[in-house]
């Protein structure tokens, strides 16, 4: 694999990942009650726990996000 095809395959990472974590996000602004209805019932947690497990999930996926997908195509992009 040529760093030119390392990068690419990146770049599009960067683009899903992105692409996922915007639309988790916008689910849980529009959908926020129906969502938790659902897991409430699954998972018998209250509202309070649900709404700090969904900060949580899209913090840590941000997280992820920029620390795997993000940084090293800049860093190739950099390097290029």
């Amino acid at each position: 694999m040529t760093l030119d095809q390392l990068t690419e395959f990146l770049g599009w990472t960067v683009i899903l990942n992105m692409g996922m974590l915007t639309f988790a996000s916008i689910l849980m602004v529009f959908f926020k009650t129906t969502i938790m209805a659902i897991h409430g019932k699954i998972l018998s947690m209250s509202d309070q726990d649900l709404a700090q497990l969904y900060v949580s999930y899209l913090a840590n996926y941000k997280i992820l996000t920029f620390v795997f997908s993000v940084m090293p195509y800049l860093a190739l992009k950099i390097m290029a």
